[in-house]
């Protein structure tokens, strides 16, 4: 169980939730008055505000990178040391801590030149040796704070889950500034199989959970950590203000800083869960355009396609024509054809089973195939989705085919859930 100190909590803040797995949370994530839309403040924000002081006279070691950053532009490490509470170490995930890696990329280890905070490549690292770091650095607490994106394989979900059993092993308490969910808080798609476990889906959950990071963190300490043989001396998540479930990322009022450089827009964000799969063939996914996972194509492709996509009237999304000539990534400096996809109504586009008729209609365009590796796998959580769209199976088809356990999912996750 996580411990629970209610009294400090409550004269803390009430937005600081410091809750056991499993149990509910103790601070009222609906909006007050003068939030409401437009009025959200971060978990971040929310500690600022007090000058950091809960973090006043710990060693923290701060897993971050561009994403956590305020409403006045400050990065939480720099208004860490403006306010006097010096973090012993910051962490860089994929991309690095200040953001200038690409895909698959890091920064390195090297002193933050602006605030001296020295920074730990954490990238790629398993448990155990994040759990080294930690304590080579002096660490007993580790702040969490990285804008997600909703989709089970974009890897800072998996960065959290690292971290807690680093912390776990290391005996640090966990924090986690929580942040909107920028999709909502609604589930789709199939369960992670643990037998396609890998990098971009380490556990069993859905392909877009719906969930916020300070979710996550509870549904890890109820449902996972326990099976790694560790237990967190404590957890907090400092909730965000004003935010429901049910709300976008376009109601929020906030900055939309990209999580990664081929994640520039909230569109992208919107998109990335279904036509992120893409990665899995050889068509492009958008790499090297301006707007990547929007754009999906290949050489030889035209407008019949986005005929075919017309016709099946998905909704909440409309498909245009395109050609573009990538700049890196697949197919450099050849012209490609294929279609750009425009939602149009995110509270009724399902990425996911739109990116399903994307495959299943693409099988069917010149040059389609999987990648040899069968990456794809690993994207959606198994083989079932290659071998049903190999079979000619329809979109209705292999989209039931997870309802049961997309379901079971959404039964399951209900006792971590936060906001409402």
């Amino acid at each position: 169980m996580v411990s629970l100190n209610r009294r400090a909590f409550l004269a803390a803040s009430a937005a600081l939730t410091t809750s056991a797995a499993g149990a509910t949370t103790s601070a009222s994530a609906e909006p007050s008055a003068e939030e409401g839309h437009h009025g959200v403040r971060t978990g971040a924000e929310v500690l600022a505000a007090q000058g950091w002081r809960m973090l006043a006279g710990r060693k923290v070691g701060v897993l971050s990178n561009p994403t956590g950053v305020l409403t006045g532009g400050d990065h939480i490490v720099d208004s860490m040391v403006a306010a006097g509470v010096r973090p012993a170490a910051a962490f860089g995930p994929e991309h690095g801590f200040r953001g200038s890696a690409q895909a698959g990329g890091s920064e390195g280890d090297y002193t933050d030149p602006r605030t001296g905070v020295p920074v730990y490549d954490a990238y790629g690292v398993d448990a155990a040796k994040l759990a080294a770091m930690i304590t080579k650095a002096g660490v007993d607490t580790v702040v969490f704070d990285i804008a997600d994106v909703g989709a089970r394989f974009y890897t800072y979900i998996w960065s959290l889950y690292t971290a807690m059993v680093a912390a776990a092993k290391a005996g640090a308490s966990f924090v986690v500034l929580d942040r909107p969910n920028p999709l909502g808080g609604k589930a789709y798609g199939p369960m992670l199989n643990p037998a396609f476990s890998s990098g971009v889906g380490r556990k069993p959950i859905v392909q877009q959970h719906g969930m916020t990071a300070g979710e996550l963190a509870r549904f890890y300490v109820g449902e996972f950590l326990p099976a790694e043989g560790v237990k967190l001396p404590k957890l907090d998540i400092v909730q965000v203000r004003g935010w429901r479930r049910d709300e976008h990322f376009a109601r929020t009022g906030l900055d939309w800083i990209p999580p990664s450089p081929n994640m520039p827009t909230p569109e992208t964000a919107h998109v990335y869960p279904g036509t992120g799969m893409f990665e899995g063939t050889v068509f492009s996914e958008g790499r090297g355009t301006t707007r990547p996972f929007e754009i999906i194509g290949a050489p030889g492709l035209d407008w019949r396609w986005r005929e075919q996509l017309t016709e099946l009237r998905l909704p909440g999304v409309k498909f245009r024509e395109t050609y573009f000539v990538p700049t890196f990534s697949k197919f450099v400096n050849v012209t490609c054809g294929g279609v750009q996809l425009t939602v149009t109504d995110p509270y009724a586009f399902d990425a996911i089973r739109t990116a399903v008729a994307m495959l299943v209609t693409g099988k069917r365009q010149p040059g389609f195939a999987w990648r040899p590796d069968n990456y794809i796998d690993k994207l959606s959580g198994s083989d079932r989705l290659r071998t049903m769209v190999d079979a000619g199976a329809g979109v209705d088809e292999i989209t039931g085919s997870w309802q049961g356990e997309l379901g079971q999912f959404d039964r399951q996750r209900q006792q971590y859930l936060i906001y409402r």
